[in-house]
């Protein structure tokens, strides 16, 4: 059963970096795929970026591309999404996802405990 816990979050000033850190249990580290989604205060939930485990090809929705940075450290099974320049518009709940293969997404993380706020 993959289990996926997310840390990191808090609240930087305009421009500033932040990282957060995606712990996955019981996940394979050569197939499927691992994610980060967020949710803004009354929005819905979209898609931030992936990165696919084998290939470790990397996807990033628009707006965060040339700004954000998806990574998996192998060792430490983590998942990391470096977060720089940030602006007011990426204030959000983070999520962490991962999918056994590269069509989907099946595990959900609860989000880390302190929301990105910008």
């Amino acid at each position: 059963q993959v289990q996926l816990v997310e840390s990191g979050g808090g609240s930087v000033q305009t421009g500033g970096s932040l990282r957060l850190s995606c712990a996955a249990s019981g996940l394979s580290h050569s197939s499927g795929k691992m994610g980060w989604f967020r949710q803004a205060p009354a929005k819905e939930r979209d898609w931030v970026a992936s990165i696919y485990l084998e290939t470790r090809d990397t996807y990033y929705r628009d707006s965060v591309k040339g700004r954000f940075t998806i990574s998996k450290d192998n060792a430490k099974n983590t998942v990391y999404l470096q977060m720089n320049s940030l602006k007011t518009e990426d204030t959000a709940k983070n999520y962490c996802a991962a999918g056994v293969s590269t069509r989907r997404f099946d595990t959900w993380g609860k989000g880390p405990q302190v929301p990105v706020s910008s």
